[in-house]
């Protein structure tokens, strides 16, 4: 499996506090069958960021991975805001990609998804970047699903948050059924931050959930083909959703 969206680079952001913290989130990975994780960095004002040393991090964290033998692949990637997109330069946004395959983790400006958030996804496009919707279950609001509708229609993926289906009580679960039944559920992502607490490095449960659901060949594409489609940089068709 691949996670797209996890905050293992030690000491950065908000996500692992130091260099044990990001082996043992990798460890966690590695139990649950996750071969490669997207290191995604909060990339927006309030998190000093420096983007030209992220290969450097990723090779460090990777070399300790290699050495304590975790068999877990770091890949590039960046957690882009809303807010702060349209201010980086090509190639800064081509260095935050997902693999660097032009794909952009994009997360959305607190509270509800709006026009301006598919605006934004415009702009982006024009400049050869395509859109990774990062947790659309935290900005839920007005006409919400018509917004996430009109998202796909410009190419969007939607990458919903594995603990959020996992974990969630009966209403959520009849929630994500309905929105997997209308092809609004692509990707699951972890966006864990660390192994202390909070989201764990899990994706097979989510999985398992989908597939209980009635939704096999979804289950399998949001964690497998899905993601590694997106790493590869192509076009990326979800699979219609079949109960």
């Amino acid at each position: 499996m691949i996670d797209l969206h996890c905050h293992i680079l030690p000491a950065l952001d908000d996500g692992a506090l130091d260099l044990p913290d990001s082996l043992a989130m990798a460890r966690q990975a590695e139990l649950d069958g996750i071969t490669t994780i997207c290191a995604t960095p909060h990339i927006r004002d309030d998190h000093d960021v420096q983007i030209d040393e992220l290969p450097a991090r990723i090779a460090e964290l990777q070399g300790e991975l290699d050495r304590h033998g975790v068999e877990v692949r770091i890949a590039q990637g960046g957690e882009v805001s809303q807010l702060g997109a349209d201010g980086l330069s090509d190639a800064h946004l081509r260095a935050v990609s997902l693999g660097g395959g032009g794909w952009i983790l994009l997360e959305p400006a607190p509270g509800p998804i709006d026009a301006g958030f598919g605006e934004l996804v415009g702009r982006l496009a024009a400049r050869g970047a395509r859109t990774v919707v990062a947790h659309p279950e935290r900005h839920a609001g007005p006409d919400f699903e018509p917004l996430l509708h009109g998202l796909c229609e410009r190419g969007c993926l939607l990458q919903w948050t594995a603990a959020f289906l996992a974990e969630g009580d009966a209403g959520t679960t009849s929630y994500m059924t309905k929105l997997a039944a209308d092809g609004l559920l692509h990707l699951l992502a972890s966006d864990a931050h660390s192994s202390h607490g909070g989201r764990p490095m899990r994706l097979g449960q989510a999985a398992e959930r989908l597939r209980e659901l009635g939704f096999g060949a979804l289950a399998s594409w949001s964690v497998e083909e899905g993601p590694a489609a997106v790493l590869e940089g192509g076009t990326v068709t979800p699979p219609v959703a079949r109960r």
